[in-house]
Parts: structure tokens; sequence; C-alpha cells
């Protein structure tokens, strides 16, 4: 049988006394309280912004900006459940493509609902103009496209958005049933420091 060092011996009896003593716990092990100031971080006066843009997904044409990378089975029902898209659309001030580019979404969406037409949406507002450039925002969650407003939840953000928060609504500007490309208004609403 082994026996253990003086050494090893010793550091096993001081952690069982911390850890007897209340000083130290496993939970205090794995997570810490920290100040942000600490880490540089000035969270400041959290503020609410309203960001309006417009998100082309376009499927057509000779370079789209959404691919299917995983096709609906084909047993697939009319909602079209399992397909998965990724995408790099990009995301305008106007509905025109032509107009100034402030970002890219990125990300993927897949058809979810075996009953409607439900998006789960998994996408980065990464935006490219003005002070929020580098900055992002992440949004995740159920997009049933056939509704007029839905509204998904911005669960985080990086850059101006760190420990962002808030929602996006989306509201379908125009979608071509033939190509399968659409261009959908974004209002998105966030709180960040």
């Amino acid at each position: 049988m082994a026996t253990l060092s003086p050494i090893s011996s010793l550091l096993l009896l001081l952690l069982l006394l911390l850890l007897s003593s209340g000083s130290l716990t496993l939970a205090s092990a794995f997570a810490t309280a920290l100040d942000p100031s600490l880490m540089g971080i000035n969270l400041g006066k959290e503020k609410l912004s309203h960001f309006r843009f417009y998100w082309h997904d376009v499927q057509s044409g000779p370079h789209p900006s959404s691919v299917t990378v995983v096709p609906p089975p084909s047993n697939a029902s009319a909602t079209f459940f399992g397909l998965i898209n990724m995408i790099d659309n990009p995301l305008t001030i106007r509905p025109d493509p032509r107009s100034e580019l402030v970002g890219r979404a990125q990300g993927l969406y897949s058809s979810a609902s075996q009953e409607e037409v439900g998006l789960l949406m998994i996408m980065n507002f990464a935006f490219v103009a003005g002070k929020y450039n580098g900055s992002g925002i992440t949004v995740l969650g159920r997009n049933p496209v056939l509704q007029k407003v839905r509204e998904m939840p911005v669960i985080s953000g990086c850059g101006l958005f760190r420990f962002a928060r808030g929602y996006a609504q989306a509201t379908t500007h125009t979608f071509d049933r033939k190509t399968g490309d659409a261009v959908v208004e974004y209002n998105v609403y966030v709180l960040h420091y």
C-alpha cells in the first residue's frame, strides 16, 4: 500500500482543515465573486439603445449569403423540419441591399418546428460601422416566420455590448417564394453599459 510523503500529508491536512472550517468550499474553488474594476471593466451607467436595420437573406444568385448545410430529410414535413442554413447576411440601413452596410448577421437558422414554419435563430449581429464597429449582439431564439412580428431574446454581446441583454423584433419586409430570398426589418432594444 502506498504511503503519502510528509509534504503531501501536510497539504491534505491543510485542505481538510480549510474545508471543515468553511474558509474554503468546493463551490468557491469553482466560482468567485469579482469586482469588475479589478478586471479593468468600468460598467458605468446602464443605457438602453435601439437599433433598426434590414437583414438580407439571399439564397439565390452567384453569391448567396445563406446556404443550406443540412437539407431537410426526404420525409420532411411542409415546415422543412430539420433544415439548417448557415448565414453571413448583410445588415443595411434601408431595405435596398445597396444602402449603407452597418453589419453582418453571422450564424445559422434551422427549421425546428413540425407544426408551423418556426426557426431556431442563432446569430451574431457583427457591426462594421460607426462607434459600434467591432462590437456585436448575440440573438438566440424562436422565430415563427409567418407571424407579423416575431420577438427573440438578445442574450449577450461583445465590445461595447458586454453584459448586454434585450430583445429583437423581426418583421418581414419582402419574401420571394420562388428564390427564398427575404428582407427582414429588425428593431433591436439592448440594455448595455
